[in-house]
């Protein structure tokens, strides 16, 4: 593998692509460790300041991940998150164990937190409100995917199944529908890009110039009136959203012959 020194791409950007290149056939799986920073240096004849240029680069694009004291490897798989959040709600409105099987999702913490700005405007309260927070870690392998919160009033949860740091053996929305006597009816999904508070840039363990995708999910009952609202933040370069949906046929066309007039 040799750099251009005469082209007009950056050397550590040639790299890059030479790296991509690997990494897509397969020369280097998801989980490998990577040579050396010197080691690719003396591999591609440029300075080690070009080639950490090249893994700072691919780090952030989320191809790579380094790990303090142990080196540079081949980030895991992207992540793909088929029908958005509408996947917690299944089907048939029951628990995808696929996804358990897959992700496991740690709760951190539960009790009542002062409202973020989005969550109190969905509620419909002051930003600062005092309200019921569960927050969680989910985890595939060895790395944090993803991080979030779900979001109640308290009046109705407080004392509740809701209010306490347990795990349940169904998903959050079919106990919140018991415990709060309310039924999901529809909700809102959404989405935007931006850079990482310094807590999540920690707990998924990338750096804070890493862009990350957050939803803000919304579910009301028949009434309009917000049950739950729900945070969720992913790492941007591991993560793809699809959303899959028919299309509907076209509209049959007007009959535009005049007919006969009947007297």
């Amino acid at each position: 593998m040799t750099v251009n020194p005469g082209a007009a791409e950056f050397p550590h950007r040639q790299i890059a692509g030479l790296l991509r290149e690997k990494i897509r056939r397969g020369d280097w799986q998801p989980g490998e460790r990577l040579p050396s920073i010197p080691a690719m240096a003396e591999m591609f004849g440029v300075a080690k300041q070009t080639v950490q240029r090249t893994v700072d680069q691919l780090r952030v694009e989320g191809v790579l991940i380094t790990k303090p004291g142990s080196g540079t490897y081949v980030r895991g798989t992207r992540r793909r998150l088929n029908r958005l959040s509408r996947g917690r709600y299944g089907v048939h409105r029951g628990y995808h164990s696929d996804l358990a099987a897959r992700y496991r999702q740690h709760l951190d913490e539960v009790g009542l937190a002062p409202a973020p700005a989005e969550v109190a405007d969905a509620f419909g309260v002051k930003d600062g409100t005092s309200l019921l927070v569960r927050r969680y870690v989910v985890r595939t392998d060895d790395a944090p995917v993803e991080v979030g919160a779900s979001w109640f009033r308290p009046e109705g949860a407080a004392g509740t199944s809701l209010a306490r740091a347990e795990a349940f053996g169904r998903p959050l929305y079919q106990e919140a529908e018991e415990v709060l006597g309310r039924r999901y009816a529809h909700a809102t999904d959404t989405i935007s890009a931006r850079q990482p508070s310094r807590e999540e840039a920690v707990l998924l363990q990338i750096r804070p110039d890493t862009p990350v995708l957050h939803l803000l999910h919304v579910a009301f009952d028949d009434n309009r009136k917000p049950i739950e609202v729900a945070q969720a933040t992913w790492p941007g370069p591991v993560t793809t959203l699809t959303e899959e949906y028919r299309i509907p046929a076209p509209a049959p066309e007007p009959d535009s012959s005049p007919g006969l007039a009947v007297s």
